[in-house]
């Protein structure tokens, strides 16, 4: 039979699971104005503060999942890896072909999702926590029967807490090792920076605060200018000058092959978990 489009003007979201994840894309949607927040719900079972947390800006929050699934059009199952398929199975009998289910679980892949909800319209999402911030970096692949249309759909909710990107899903080990596990490796290289204005003589406070801002600006740049890094990176480097003295260091310590070698250790740590 041919799949239902959702419509775009009514549609409900429906988040299985109540934690942070949820409640980040929730916000954003919210703040975007995508959506009010009385066409968003969740559940939760006992824990009053995630209850308030959810109610506090308009979210409905009722006391089973399979309240969620009937109220939404797209389900979003936002919990831990480790209980996806207890989540899914939970909710099976009352999930249709005529809802577009999503997973921001990493390493669950589509064919066991599938397997698991007995449904093909599933898309896959890998967002990263800087979604709590409005600034993730998603990707999506779509699964058998999801449409070209349920994607862009998908690419709106998540587009408000950050930017989209389509990848197959044969690629999301990769995009775990670089863009899901990717924050902690910059938070790491902040820290650092901080660390050495202080080596240099610079108090705590404004140390850390123009590390982070540098790294914001940079990463700015990158984005806005769709100049190459290798570009910008030469247009700040003057001969004889204190960045080339400072890069000519980084090289000493292989600062890109350990970026690199970081990305891979990931991916295949990714690859590892999700084949167990």
């Amino acid at each position: 039979m041919e799949t239902l489009p959702i419509s775009a003007e009514s549609f409900k979201v429906g988040f299985v699971g109540a934690g942070k994840m949820a409640e980040s894309i929730a916000r954003g949607v919210v703040a975007s104005g995508m959506l009010p927040p009385n066409r968003i719900s969740t559940a939760v079972h006992s824990n009053l503060n995630r209850r308030q947390v959810f109610e506090s800006f308009g979210v409905k929050v009722f006391s089973s999942s399979e309240e969620v699934v009937r109220e939404s059009d797209v389900v979003i199952f936002s919990v831990k890896p480790q209980v996806v398929k207890k989540a899914i199975t939970e909710v099976k009998s009352t999930l249709s072909k005529d809802k577009v289910l999503v997973s921001v679980a990493a390493g669950i892949k589509l064919k066991d999702l599938q397997e698991w909800s007995g449904q093909d319209r599933f898309i896959r999402v890998m967002p990263n926590t800087p979604a709590a911030v409005g600034e993730a970096a998603s990707v999506m692949s779509l699964g058998t029967a999801a449409t070209e249309e349920d994607g862009a759909l998908v690419t709106k909710l998540f587009g408000s807490v950050g930017k989209m990107f389509k990848a197959d899903e044969k690629m999301f080990d990769a995009v775990t090792g670089l863009s899901g596990s990717g924050p902690a490796y910059i938070f790491l290289a902040i820290e650092a920076l901080a660390d050495g204005g202080v080596a240099a003589g610079l108090p705590r406070e404004l140390a850390l605060g123009l590390a982070s801002q540098t790294v914001l600006g940079a990463a700015t740049m990158v984005s806005k200018t769709g100049k190459h890094p290798g570009v910008l990176k030469d247009d700040v480097t003057s001969p004889g000058g204190t960045t080339i003295a400072g890069v000519h260091e980084l090289e000493k310590g292989s600062f890109r092959a350990t970026l690199m070698n970081a990305v891979v250790a990931a991916a295949n740590r990714s690859r590892e978990l999700s084949q167990s």
